[in-house]
């Protein structure tokens, strides 16, 4: 993603729009999770390296926060999520 909306915010219907504005920043927060960990698998500086990390790790909890405020919003997407689970235990056992 680096910095690009995926989808033209100013387009989405009034009704969609806060759902879509959570999703995109969850997408922006699972980009800058994986440039931070690419990142530090490449640093060759323990601090740099950790700092990554560390941020990598703050990122992770910026996805939480998003998806609980989607999730309260988003009754459709909560059934989905289940249903993808039972379809893991399904198909392989976890």
């Amino acid at each position: 993603m680096m910095s690009e909306i995926p989808k033209e915010l100013g387009k989405v219907d009034k009704k969609s729009l806060d759902k879509e504005i959570l999703r995109t920043a969850i997408i922006a927060e699972l980009d800058a999770i994986n440039l931070y960990e690419q990142m530090a698998a490449l640093a060759t500086d323990k601090n740099i390296k950790a700092m990554l990390l560390d941020i990598a790790k703050e990122e992770k909890t910026h996805v939480g926060e998003f998806q609980h405020l989607l999730l309260n919003r988003d009754k459709e997407q909560v059934r989905e999520l289940e249903a993808g689970k039972e379809e893991v235990k399904k198909e392989v056992g976890e």
